[in-house]
């Protein structure tokens, strides 16, 4: 049976289609907002997976080139590894869902968002979010919570709920926001520096406008929903359980209420060998239990430590930054280097310049075709000294550049001020908490170091939660280290400049974000933001007001687009030849404008000269100086501009008659010739008679003066 319901959202038609689509899933449906559809399956296995300590959830989110009337590109002519864009939506559809399953719930689910068709205004990533959510509580899995997401705009100071594609070229923010009803759950923003106050009222105004939608999906589980599975949750051995905590909870206490990282671990890793030896060959089939209740010990003591003695593990006050460091120019031959500590937290970021076809191309559903500024970020296992194999970036790798990338964005200067393409890498060389936040510290740096013009610097900063289990106590922590990420209840990442914030991120662990909690990291996380900026600023205040020696040097001029064929020429003959002489790299765009790069400024100067004469009108009754490339019975033909070439006929050589051709000029001489005509064909008559008699004549008229 088709059942078919729609709403209004910001003026447009949100819907869903599901009964006789998908048949086999446990829940399919087809949402639709305007003319975007995504379809979302949503299936569980029948069991829990044995031998796991953790919930096995599946979020993939696949992008059809099809939705947008595209045939992939390359030779297979099919999608193939999920674009970098497509990994990020996975991920913001995972991270609000992930919380709100049953705790202990162990059984594999996998929701698959299939993107189908795309229309600009209104984003598949957001409709992903409330069709996985509806796909959930429509099925048989036991997930209950009614789960909305929107996207907030400012355009001309005012919010926009939804905003349209042309809306979003001109908003100052983009904020998507994800809510339940009571609570937020998910925020991912980037911003063109917006000031607190505006955030915390987009973030208000994002949660009241999912409400509608929440109720909308209350009313299909209601009316359509299956019967909810019960859930075989994990627990543990309660005779284990009681028996580890008589054991070790006063041995834990005593460990994590030291301050020093590394001895806290010791004490730690003595603890942890302490209950093997006591509990491993008692219990030889719970070891997972073991293990899990040291685990939730930890995280108890933590917790109390917080809530109840309003003490840090490491002893800090609840908003006291670390030990912070800052450096640049680490690096001889890399074009800007800046390096950023926080405490045991560091990172090693490197800017690199190129010409603008270094640009990334971008195969995918999005309006964003290509990349001009790169962010990378890499987690090596030495960064937290481990010995794992190293292979390519993850998710998590790819979501911390892109948040990094997001956060530096609004403050790079445009193509038009800087004509370059700007990578940076950003290298973790220890990790003990928010290594993205100190990415964008570093990465400040480094574009600083490479002469990038950043209109202000950027820092990030990381804010933690603890709460207890009623949620009716919350504390806020400014920077968390690892272990206060590991056993807290939130990582709220704010990044932004002395004038307002240009990317925030938030994960939770909990059934979400009060509104004191959401405004009190956003105030306190600008208090240690300003504290960050000024520790950079001691290494260096300004961006440097010259790129590198070993940067190109990049030069823009702007042709009349009319004569781009003439510069590139036939197969390409002419710039191939251009950049063969030169050495450079040139690139060209529609619009006429010629961005010429290269080490060798001499070679870059070179280069320009060759390719403003050869889009150099040719003007009738100047004199040239000419070179011979060509002779003929006839005459000769000079090439009086490059690429462009007139002839001499023999009968307009000199003044006198001339008997053979050879008797007056030869191959690769230079002469002076004037322009007598351009045909209607566009031949160019030259006459060297004419252009002797003027030069003589100008000579005598300056012998006069």
């Amino acid at each position: 049976m088709q059942i078919k319901k729609e709403i209004q959202v910001a003026g447009r038609s949100f819907g869903v289609e599901f009964g006789d689509r998908g048949m086999l899933s446990d829940s399919a449906v087809f949402m639709n907002y305007g003319d975007t559809v995504v379809m979302v399956n949503a299936n569980a296995s029948e069991k829990p997976r044995d031998g796991i300590d953790f919930f096995p959830l599946s979020v993939e989110y696949e992008e059809r080139l099809y939705s947008v009337g595209k045939i992939p590109g390359g030779f297979i002519k099919r999608e193939g590894r999920p674009s970098e864009k497509a990994i990020l939506s996975g991920r913001a559809v995972d991270r609000p869902l992930r919380p709100l399953f049953p705790k202990g719930y162990r059984n594999d689910v996998q929701v698959v968002c299939t993107v189908m068709s795309v229309e600009n205004d209104n984003l598949p990533e957001i409709l992903a979010i409330n069709g996985a959510s509806l796909a959930l509580l429509l099925s048989s899995v036991p997930y209950t919570t009614p789960l909305a997401a929107v996207m907030v705009g400012l355009v001309d100071g005012e919010l926009v709920l939804n905003p349209t594609s042309k809306e979003r070229e001109v908003s100052k923010l983009n904020l998507t926001v994800c809510a339940t009803e009571s609570r937020v759950m998910m925020i991912e923003a980037g911003a063109y520096e917006v000031d607190e106050d505006t955030m915390i009222k987009a973030i208000s105004f994002g949660f009241e406008a999912c409400q509608p939608i929440i109720a909308f999906e209350k009313e299909l589980m209601a009316a359509y929903g299956k019967e909810k599975k019960v859930p075989v949750l994990y627990t543990l051995d309660e005779n284990v359980e009681n028996e580890v905590r008589a054991f070790a909870k006063d041995l834990v206490a005593e460990a994590m209420h030291i301050t020093d990282k590394d001895e806290r671990s010791v004490k730690m890793d003595a603890v942890k060998a302490a209950v093997s030896a006591e509990f491993d060959a008692k219990y030889p089939e719970n070891k997972s239990d073991i293990a899990e209740t040291l685990y939730m010990l930890q995280k108890e003591t933590v917790r109390d430590m917080a809530i109840l003695e309003h003490k840090r593990v490491d002893g800090r006050a609840f908003d006291q930054i670390r030990n912070l460091a800052a450096e640049v120019a680490l690096l001889p031959r890399t074009h800007g280097s800046g390096l950023f500590t926080r405490g045991s937290t560091q990172v090693l970021a490197v800017a690199t310049l190129g010409a603008i076809g270094d640009i990334q191309i971008l195969d995918g559903v999005s309006e964003e075709e290509s990349k001009r500024y790169i962010h990378h970020y890499n987690f090596p296992s030495y960064s937290v000294g481990e010995t794992r194999p190293m292979r390519g970036p993850g998710r998590r790798e790819i979501g911390h550049g892109a948040l990094a990338e997001k956060a530096l964005e609004p403050l790079v200067p445009s193509e038009e001020e800087f004509p370059y393409t700007i990578r940076v890498v950003s290298e973790v060389l220890s990790s003990n908490g928010s290594t993205s936040q100190a990415s964008v510290c570093a990465s400040t740096l480094a574009l600083m170091d490479a002469g990038v013009p950043l209109k202000r610097p950027v820092a990030g900063i990381a804010m933690g939660l603890f709460t207890t289990d009623d949620l009716s106590q919350e504390e806020i922590v400014t920077d968390i280290q690892g272990v206060e990420d590991f056993f807290g209840d939130m990582d709220f990442k704010v990044a932004g400049t002395s004038e307002g914030i240009t990317a925030i991120q938030v994960d939770t662990k909990i059934a979400g974000l009060s509104p004191w909690c959401i405004e009190k990291a956003i105030r306190d996380a600008k208090t240690a933001r300003m504290e960050i900026l000024e520790v950079m600023a001691g290494a260096i205040t300004a961006p440097r007001p010259e790129v590198s020696q070993y940067a190109p040097k990049i030069f823009t001029i702007t042709i009349n687009p009319d004569k781009i064929r003439e510069v590139i020429g036939s197969g390409g003959k002419v710039i191939n030849k251009i950049i063969a002489d030169t050495g450079v790299k040139i690139d060209i765009d529609d619009s006429g404008k010629v961005f010429v790069g290269g080490p060798d400024i001499e070679m870059v100067k070179k280069a320009i000269a060759i390719i403003e004469g050869i889009v150099k009108e040719v003007v009738p009754g100047e004199i040239y100086l000419g070179k011979v490339v060509k002779l003929a019975t006839f005459g000769a033909f000079v090439e009086i501009l490059p690429g462009k070439e007139g002839l001499v006929h023999i009968s307009k050589l000199d003044s006198k008659r001339v008997e053979k051709v050879e008797d007056v000029v030869s191959m690769g001489d230079e002469i002076l010739v004037k322009v007598t005509e351009i045909d209607q064909q566009g031949r160019i008559n030259l006459s060297r008679k004419d252009a002797l008699v003027e030069m003589a004549k100008r000579e005598a008229e300056q012998k006069s003066e």
